[in-house]
């Protein structure tokens, strides 16, 4: 009878410890799975081998039940919910798998068509070699920036004054404006020191005013501390993110800025040479720069060369024949356009820099871009110049209807402005410059364009800064309102310059 109790009492024991053990084994396996690592969890979901070693092709394993087993095309889909700079920084770390879905060319020009909408042309160029990944990070920033980014102010009200009711300025205050800048190409034909009169109203009193038309939004408005006393014609971003400013004026100075002084923009100094009291002699019409070189044109026929590793010490003067209207820089080569109908090709480390000098306009050369191979150009004569640095030979010119004022080149598309109102864009490729179409965003004359391959902006002397969506025709997302015509404009890391007719420098860039 006792050995029986003990036999009992053993077994119950027994039962108690078997008991005991399985809730330890439930514990453990809960822990476990808390704290998994991604290896150990593919081994207990046991994934396939082509998902493990992540070096097979696109299209994962369906052994399993997580995101890498579904069918490729959902996972672009979910993908493309999310915003670019995910899939281009972030999925790459996950896994190489993940990674791959920024490869997926397809799905970039789908996001693409999304972005600029089903029935606008994207990109307008070539869509051979076209960087699809970067042009829809650059549309997505653009457009978390500025949608609904729009201001309505005295400029705008002055604007509607003179504004029909077919929505287009009168063409006696259109024909205003281009005699306006007829006189001062004149005076650039006529330039001397006689003859430069500096305008010298009181700049506002107001100092490094900062704006927003909203507190929430991303960017913030400077207006720079007065430095001009003059209309401000042209306006450069330096530093490769917008860190330094340079503004040049018709009081015959280029002011340079630093921007990087918080929330409020420093005046640095004004560039002079040795012995001047005035950076130029003239109005200073156009800037350009390569690296630390900086080079500003002036009605007074010359280039000046500045050096900004030095603080802005002069490094050369290039001594032109007529007005300099417009400048382009590639290393150590200048190329200047000019009143007299040149187009000159510098080499600034010669002690004769004169390297070449093109005669391919019958008129004045008002803008002008340039790569390694082309240098296009765009003349008062009403064509443009599409010319083979490689070659030595001009390849095309093409026929307007209007003059160009502003010229930009990105890749294999070209965006210019032009006297009454209208944006071209061009499609440049096989060494053939072929003219796309052109739009009425403007009411005057479009003094600055910039576009990359996600984003265009354009301004003018009708008051406005736009911001569009680089397809045809461009999608509007901000209009900006001024008190004064717009001179130019550039935009260099996210940040955008413009050069005032108030004789004020703007700023719009991103909060820190």
């Amino acid at each position: 009878m006792s050995r029986l109790n003990v036999t009992l009492e053993e077994k119950e024991k027994d039962k108690d410890e078997e008991t005991e053990m399985e809730k330890k084994k439930e514990r453990c396996s809960a822990a476990s799975t808390a704290n998994d690592t991604p290896h150990s969890l593919s081994q207990r979901l046991n994934l396939g081998p082509s998902v493990m070693a992540l070096e097979t092709s696109p299209s994962p394993s369906s052994n399993g039940a997580n995101l890498l087993s579904l069918p490729w095309e959902i996972v672009t889909q979910i993908a493309s919910h999310l915003p670019a700079q995910c899939v281009i920084d972030v999925l790459p770390q996950v896994c190489q798998t993940l990674g791959k879905i920024g490869e997926d060319r397809l799905m970039w020009q789908l996001r693409a068509q999304k972005l600029s909408g089903p029935k606008a042309l994207f990109p307008v160029g070539p869509k051979e070699d076209f960087d699809w990944s970067q042009a829809c990070l650059e549309m997505e920033q653009l457009i978390g920036c500025w949608t609904g980014l729009e201001n309505r102010g005295e400029g705008e009200r002055l604007e509607e004054a003179v504004v029909g009711a077919n929505g287009e300025v009168p063409s006696a205050e259109r024909n205003l404006e281009e005699m306006q800048l007829d006189v001062d190409l004149n005076g650039a034909a006529e330039a001397g020191d006689e003859n430069m009169q500096v305008q010298s109203q009181n700049a506002p009193d107001s100092l490094n005013l900062i704006e927003s038309s909203s507190t929430s939004s991303p960017l913030e408005h400077i207006i720079l501390p007065s430095g001009h006393i003059a209309d401000v014609n042209c306006v450069l971003l330096l530093g490769g993110t917008g860190a330094l400013c340079a503004s040049g004026s018709r009081d015959r100075n280029v002011n340079l800025w630093d921007l990087r002084d918080g929330s409020r923009g420093t005046l640095m100094h004004t560039l002079a040479g040795r012995g001047t009291i005035s950076t130029h002699r003239g109005w200073v019409w156009c800037l350009a720069s390569s690296g630390p070189l900086l080079a500003s044109g002036s009605f007074d026929s010359t280039v000046r060369l500045w050096d900004l590793e030095a603080g802005g010490a002069e490094r050369g003067l290039i001594q032109c024949k007529a007005a300099v209207l417009c400048l382009s820089c590639e290393r150590d080569t200048v190329l200047a356009g000019s009143h007299d109908q040149r187009l000159n090709i510098f080499d600034t480390r010669a002690a004769a820099p004169l390297v070449q000098s093109l005669h391919l306009h019958s008129d004045a050369v008002l803008c002008l871009v340039s790569d390694d191979q082309y240098i296009l150009s765009g003349s008062k004569d009403k064509t443009v110049a599409l010319f083979d640095r490689r070659a030595g030979k001009l390849l095309q010119k093409v026929q307007l209807s209007t003059y160009l004022l502003s010229l930009c080149h990105s890749g294999r598309e070209v965006w210019a402005g032009d006297n009454r109102g209208l944006v071209h864009t061009f499609s440049l490729h096989n060494s053939c410059l072929t003219p796309i179409s052109h739009f009425n965003i403007h009411r005057s004359l479009v003094t600055g364009v910039h576009s990359s391959h996600g984003t265009l902006y354009t301004c003018s002397s009708d008051r406005t800064i736009k911001i569009h969506l680089p397809c045809a025709p461009p999608q509007t997302l901000c209009t900006l309102h001024h008190q004064a015509g717009v001179n130019g404009l550039s935009v260099e890391g996210g940040t955008l310059a413009i050069a005032s007719g108030d004789m004020n420098v703007e700023v719009w860039r991103l909060r820190n």
